[in-house]
Formats: C-alpha cells, sequence, structure tokens
C-alpha cells in the first residue's frame, strides 16, 4: 500500500548556481508544502585537487595553493601552512614577525566577517548592509595589498617569517581604519541588529545544541553560538596570542541570531587585538635567522652580497625538511584550520591535508534545517559562514 504522505512530499534543488548558497553547493530538499523534511548537501562542483598538488611543490611554493582554499581568509591559510611546516623545521621566528602575523591575521578576519555579514544581509533581503561591509572591506584589502602586493591572494607569509616587512606609513593607516571603524559597526549595529524583521528571521531558526554541536564537529563562532567557549588563540595558543587581552564571545541560543552575534562581537575584539599589536611593534628583523631556509632581510642582503647568490640556489632548489609529521591547528575566520603535514625528508612535503572548518561546519546543516521553512535554509547557509572554495579542495 502507497504511504499517503509521500504525495505531499516534493523533491527539489537548491543550486548549485543559486546565490545564496556561497558558492556552488546543491542542496536537494524534501519538502512537505514549505517544510524541509530533509536536507542533503552535494558539493564537489569546485573540486580542485589543492592537496595532491602541495606533493608537487617545493614547501615556500606551497604558500600560493593556500590562497586559493578559503580565498575570504587567505592570510589565516597561509599562517596555519607555513606553521606547520616551521613546526617540522623547528625554528624560531623574530618577535615582530610575530606581531605583524597576529596584527594581519586579525584585519583578514575582519575583511572576511564583512563579507559573511554583508552577502547574509543579502540572502535575507537588506541589500545596504553589503554595500556599507564592502567599504569596510575595502579598506583592509588596501593594507593588505601595501603589505603584500596582493588582494585576495597575499602569499605574504613565508616559513621562516614574512615576505618582506611593512611598508612606510603603514602603521599610520591601520591606526585610521581603527579609528573609523567603531562608527561603521554603530551603522551595522542600527540597520541590521536593532532590525526587527531581521531579529525575526533568525531568531529560533537553525536551532543546534550544544551536545549536537560538539559531537558533529563544530568549530569557531558555530559552536561557540551554541555556548562553548572554545578558541583556539586561547585554549591552544600561537604566535604569542596567549599574551594579548581579549575575550571569547559566547551565546547560548544556540540558532542563526546566536551565530551572528558572536561574529559581531567578533569584529571588536579583532579591533582590540590589532590596537595592541600595533602598540607592540618595534624595529627588528622579519625572517628567521635561517639561511638553509629564508632569504635574509634586504639589508642583510646588501652587507652580504657574496652569500646571496648561493641563497637563491637554496630557494630555488628547495630546501630539505626533517622527516617526520604534525598537525598544526589555529582559529580561522570560520573556525579550526588545521594543517597535517607529513615530511619524507626531502624539498617537498609527502602529504599536506587541511582540515577546514567550511566542510565540517557544512555537515551540521541538515541536522539545522529539518523543520524549518524553505526560506529559512538560506538564513541558515548564511550562519554557517561556508567557503566552497575551502570545501571543494
Amino acid at each position: 500500500m502507497m504511504d499517503e504522505s509521500l504525495d505531499s512530499q516534493m523533491t527539489i534543488s537548491m543550486g548549485p548556481q543559486h546565490p545564496s548558497t556561497h558558492g556552488v553547493l546543491r542542496l536537494e530538499l524534501v519538502l512537505d508544502g514549505e517544510v524541509v523534511v530533509k536536507a542533503k548537501p552535494d558539493i564537489g562542483y569546485l573540486h580542485t585537487g589543492m592537496e595532491k598538488l602541495f606533493e608537487y611543490k617545493k614547501y615556500q611554493q606551497g604558500i600560493v595553493i593556500t590562497d586559493r582554499m578559503d580565498y575570504l581568509n587567505p592570510l589565516g591559510n597561509n599562517l596555519a601552512y607555513v606553521m606547520a611546516a616551521e613546526k617540522l623545521l623547528q625554528i624560531e621566528i623574530p618577535p615582530r614577525a610575530q606581531i605583524i602575523r597576529v596584527l594581519m591575521c586579525e584585519l583578514q578576519r575582519i575583511a572576511s566577517h564583512m563579507v559573511w555579514l554583508g552577502t547574509h544581509a543579502l540572502d535575507i533581503g537588506a541589500m545596504s548592509p553589503f554595500f556599507f561591509c564592502f567599504r569596510q572591506r575595502e579598506k583592509i584589502l588596501n593594507l593588505i595589498e601595501a603589505a603584500s602586493g596582493g588582494r585576495m591572494t597575499p602569499s605574504y607569509f613565508r616559513i621562516g617569517g614574512l615576505m618582506m616587512d611593512l611598508p612606510a606609513g603603514f602603521e599610520r593607516r591601520v591606526k585610521q581604519f581603527l579609528e573609523d571603524f567603531p562608527a561603521a559597526m554603530d551603522q551595522f549595529e542600527t540597520l541590521v541588529s536593532g532590525n526587527t524583521i531581521w531579529q525575526s528571521r533568525t531568531k529560533e531558526i537553525g536551532y543546534i545544541s550544544k551536545e549536537d554541536a560538539i559531537d558533529w564537529g563544530l568549530t569557531g563562532p558555530c559552536l561557540r553560538g551554541s555556548g562553548v567557549e572554545l578558541d583556539l588563540r586561547r585554549h591552544n595558543p600561537y604566535t604569542g596570542y596567549e599574551t594579548y587581552d581579549f575575550e571569547i564571545p559566547v551565546e547560548n541560543d544556540g540558532d542563526v541570531w546566536a551565530r551572528f552575534r558572536v561574529r559581531m562581537r567578533e569584529l571588536y575584539e579583532s579591533a582590540k587585538i590589532v590596537r595592541q599589536a600595533l602598540e607592540r611593534l618595534k624595529p627588528g628583523p622579519t625572517k628567521a635567522d635561517a639561511p638553509k631556509v629564508v632569504l635574509p632581510d634586504r639589508d642583510d642582503m646588501r652587507k652580504h652580497m657574496d652569500s646571496l647568490i648561493h641563497h637563491f640556489l637554496i630557494v630555488a632548489e628547495g630546501f630539505n625538511v626533517p622527516e617526520g609529521e604534525v598537525y598544526m591547528p589555529i582559529e580561522a575566520s570560520k573556525g579550526e584550520l588545521g594543517v597535517y603535514m607529513k615530511s619524507n625528508g626531502g624539498p617537498k612535503p609527502e602529504r599536506v591535508h587541511f582540515r577546514g572548518p567550511s566542510f565540517v561546519n557544512l555537515s551540521a546543516l541538515p541536522d539545522m534545517s529539518e523543520g524549518e521553512l524553505i526560506a529559512d535554509v538560506v538564513a541558515i547557509i548564511g550562519s554557517l559562514d561556508i567557503v566552497l572554495g575551502e570545501i571543494d579542495r
């Protein structure tokens, strides 16, 4: 006998060209009217085989690949990769380089959250915040371009330090951004947070409990939005984060609104960290004293021109990394970004694998979507802040 409940159900595809799927994601939705009975993510449309490419590239060459994974957080990807290699090499990074890494990564976090907020608001029907958010993001991309020469693919961090020191006037430009940013945040809070339509579209939508969030392996704002206080910058610190004063935003409601509030509060904390990093900047080297791994700074090159050709040959041929394997996690803008790296003692890694937060966070989407309206699926996807470049790597 045919199940009469099936007569009212309909299966549709949402994406992969849908603008609100935040990339080439296809959702197979089983609907009963407008209510989602079942949701199944279908990924792989953007697959590039990046992890396999690392095996064919020398360690320094692999940095450019990381830019193209989560292309909204390239400096965070750079950092996780180079720190994994540095862990194998056991080299010490100068204080100035560490501080600049923190400063640049927190600026990148703000820029990433600006894209999240603008597109999340656009998904739900608010157009103005998108333009205001991208105005702030543009300021940060200009800063990243000034330091590295690139905007979305900076490749600024190097194994052993940085590509180069910060340009003249950079600190002044960052201070100017920090002075203007609070007014921009007030604007976002007025336009979005205080909007009753926004609240009705996000509160009690896409709920996931604390226990389920842990079981699904959620990290970052998605986990902290369910009441779990976990931030690797504090609980497994790196690049000196343990010495910075900042709070870990946590919300307990576990819905779209809670995840939204966590990221909004994070913007204030990232600006606070950038300000502290600026105050700590002192003159000094930006590359480790490891001539077999990195080229010397420009001033050192002038002093030692006789060894310059030797250094270039080392970089061209690649340096050997001691045999071993490591896992290096960092707190990226979307959650835990971990790099597993295995070396066989040669100039190229034997294996590089990324534990991407977008990939893991997306796995909980079916659990959050079941029982919600189809229009709310868009809001739930936005609250996860996924990037398919990382998911389909």
